[in-house]
């Protein structure tokens, strides 16, 4: 089956991957690039209806952000990480919606979630100061979505840290022009600096509830099954996406790099047997790890539509299928890379800034498949388990 916005982002991606290079200059999106994302649908495309969204579901997000990503990994990157956050913000108070949306249904949050800052209650919400990196595509945004914990919640038993997500306005924060890096320039991954900014009690959520699937006060009016999945899984799949389309394109450009390429000693490196299995191997682990997850989301989405709570295994499972898939396709992209020709290394190779987006992408904390390997493996060998969000 295929989805109009994969169909859509198949006809514009001639457009992106124009204007990629020009993003990557800029180290930000370019407000070209950013408007044919708006005006296509992407940064809405998880938007309830009701405001005026496409509120799609997860897998026609998840398959035109690897579309995007094929031929612009920086702007598929925004398109997953900025259009999951009308989703999120879905689940808030319907204050908070009709404070943002009210007004201008199109207004958009960039994001950090590490908690980096500080976050300290006060009489009817909360106090914030500090500073969040990695705020992704922040300099067309109206508003942030900020991590940060403040004090601590019995869960089970046991003390929890209360990690919170916080809803601040454009008039509440400075950006600091810091994105120098090597991969995924044109997101604009920039720092959020926060001095003493209040944040009304409706205007933050704390992810226990998340983890714990607790009824949320957006559901009471968005309650379609795209809202009753697992927040961690959601923004994960953004991320994944984005790595296995970057993939994709980078194996699209190696296959027309070496296609005719001469080998110093004679022949064609088409005709290396060695070339071939890699080749072979990466198209392998990319198509494994689509599939894998396809299936995975195919499993939440009917439990959504069930109502069945997702456990803490099943996320667990599921966030590890996808990072280690993508550590798997990472590492199969390294091996291609390295095979390929020695002028990769220069700055205006083709493959060069393709694989520097995927191992930028790669370097997020979320991707990480270390903690989800441990809670697979106790979960099914009964060992006790770290109280962490999943």
């Amino acid at each position: 089956m295929t989805y109009k916005l994969v169909e859509t982002a198949r006809r514009i991606g001639p457009e992106l991957e124009k204007t990629a290079a020009g993003d990557n200059t800029l180290r930000r999106l370019s407000d070209r690039t950013w408007h044919i994302l708006m005006d296509n649908g992407f940064l809405r495309s998880l938007q309830p209806a009701r405001w005026g969204g496409g509120e799609v579901s997860l897998m026609e997000f998840v398959d035109a952000t690897m579309e995007l990503a094929r031929v612009s990994p920086s702007a598929a990157w925004i398109a997953g990480v900025i259009g999951l956050h009308p989703w999120q913000l879905a689940l808030f108070d319907e204050r908070a919606q009709q404070e943002m949306w009210g007004k201008d249904r199109a207004l958009m949050h960039s994001s950090s979630y590490n908690p980096t800052g500080k976050a300290e209650k006060v009489a009817g919400g909360y106090r914030l100061s500090g500073r969040w990196s990695f705020s992704s595509g922040c300099d067309h945004c109206q508003g942030v979505m900020l991590g940060a914990i403040c004090g601590a919640r019995e869960e089970r038993g046991k003390p929890i840290p209360d990690f919170r997500s916080f809803l601040l306005l454009r008039d509440q924060y400075r950006i600091d022009d810091n994105w120098q890096v090597t991969g995924l320039q044109g997101t604009g991954s920039k720092d959020i600096v926060v001095e003493s900014a209040f944040v009304p009690e409706y205007r933050s959520q704390s992810l226990i509830d998340y983890a714990m699937n607790a009824p949320l006060p957006g559901q009471e009016r968005n309650n379609g099954p795209l809202y009753r999945l697992p927040w961690s899984v959601v923004f994960n799949t953004a991320l994944v996406a984005s790595v296995l389309g970057a993939s994709r394109g980078f194996v699209d450009s190696w296959i027309s790099q070496t296609r005719d390429r001469k080998l110093s000693l004679g022949g064609k490196a088409a005709d290396d047997a060695f070339m071939q299995r890699r080749l072979a191997e990466t198209i392998w682990h990319i198509d494994a790890t689509v599939t894998r997850l396809r299936a995975d989301i195919v499993e939440l989405w009917q439990m959504a539509e069930a109502s069945t709570p997702v456990s803490m295994q099943l996320k667990a499972r599921v966030r590890w299928n996808m990072n280690h898939g993508c550590e798997l396709v990472a590492d199969a992209i390294s091996d291609l890379f390295r095979a390929s020709t020695g002028r990769a290394v220069f700055v205006d190779h083709p493959l060069q800034q393709r694989f520097q987006d995927i191992q930028a992408a790669m370097a997020h904390a979320y991707l990480s498949p270390d903690a989800l390997a441990r809670a697979v493996g106790g979960f099914l060998l009964g060992a006790s388990q770290p109280e962490f969000v999943i």
